[in-house]
């Protein structure tokens, strides 16, 4: 088995053209600059509805211009079956991104839902497999779940979907397998659980909790924490999923391939415990935030209580090991958010 140190080498020695779909977004641009780091020609795919051009700018200044010279962004959407034939030209490796994120998002607009993250996971594998790529990794969900009570989460154990997003995810999975049962097509899915890190945006309805508390604080703003607090998430800083993207993407053994894994840290903490962390972490860069409370409001329509993950698959099968915990991971992030939010404020 693999280790992730040996998977990185495997890559850097064998250089090849990978696709990343939503490139522009926070973890496609987070795996497009691990791939760069490691010599590889990426192309990246993005409609920018929710990826940002900022993201990109943020990610050439990261690699430096030497790396960004095998980067090449296509502006285009997932639900053009001719866009996709056209990104996996000469491609030697997805690692498929591109969805319509956000359970709330999802229930206030399925067909949009649907439109993406079916119809376009859809086209993304009769593109794949017309171009003869050997491998697809592909972006699922811990929402599969659904309303299955049992914890930790176990990939065998899926209960009815709760939202038209989480249902999207599971056809997504359904459908890969059938790709590789009808065309001999290999792929893995990665169930990722609330994942957070650099570069995910703090602003709009859809905000996950992370980076829009964050946010709130910085900008001297109030962060809400929907429900009472007890709600509990197994939350995975984005390095983490960036190893799982890379290992999925090389492993050999054909008994891990065409399934899907979670993707997290097998760690639970609730919204309460989470905003004395995000606190404790920026106070000391900005101790008149000692003094700062949450403000209490209803829950998010589609949101489960309880989340936790069963890593043992993927760490079996893949050689998967999430290194970065959550502390780790919310001064990682801060660290980056201090930067971008509050030093842009103070230069506005």
């Amino acid at each position: 088995m693999k280790t992730y140190e040996e998977a990185q080498q495997r890559i850097r020695s064998r250089p090849r053209t990978w696709l990343v779909t939503g490139a522009a977004g926070f973890i496609g641009s987070n795996l497009a600059e691990a791939l760069l780091r490691l010599d590889q020609t990426v192309v990246g795919l993005d409609n920018f509805s929710t990826g940002k051009r900022a993201n990109l700018a943020q990610l050439r200044r990261a690699v430096g211009e030497a790396h960004w010279g095998r980067f090449r962004i296509i502006e285009g959407d997932i639900r053009s079956l001719e866009t996709c034939r056209a990104a996996c030209q000469g491609v030697g490796a997805i690692l498929h991104q591109a969805a319509l994120g956000s359970v709330p998002r999802s229930i206030d607009d399925p067909l949009a839902s649907h439109d993406s993250n079916v119809n376009g996971f859809l086209n993304m594998l009769v593109a794949a497999r017309d171009a003869g790529v050997p491998r697809l990794v592909y972006a699922s969900s811990s929402a599969v779940y659904g309303d299955h009570p049992a914890l930790p989460k176990v990939e065998a154990q899926l209960g009815r979907a709760v939202s038209p997003y989480g249902l999207t995810k599971h056809v997504n999975e359904l459908y890969a397998g059938v790709f590789a049962h009808c065309y001999g097509m290999r792929s893995i899915g990665l169930r990722y659980f609330n994942v957070f890190g650099p570069r995910q945006d703090p602003d709009g309805a859809y905000a996950s909790v992370i980076p829009a508390w964050m946010g709130a604080l910085l900008r001297g703003q109030t962060a809400y924490i929907n429900g009472d607090g007890r709600a509990a998430r197994d939350f995975c800083y984005v390095d983490n999923v960036v190893q799982a993207n890379l290992l999925a993407a090389t492993v050999e053994d054909p008994q891990a391939l065409d399934r899907a894994y979670n993707v997290a840290v097998g760690e639970q903490t609730s919204l309460t415990e989470l905003f004395e962390l995000v606190r404790a972490v920026l106070v000391k860069r900005l101790p008149h935030l000692r003094t700062a409370r949450a403000v209490h409001r209803e829950p998010r329509r589609g949101d489960v209580l309880l989340s936790r993950a069963d890593t043992g698959a993927a760490e079996r099968l893949l050689g998967y090991e999430p290194r970065v915990r959550i502390m780790k991971g919310l001064e990682l992030t801060a660290e980056w958010y201090l930067e971008n939010l509050l030093e842009a404020a103070r230069a506005a």
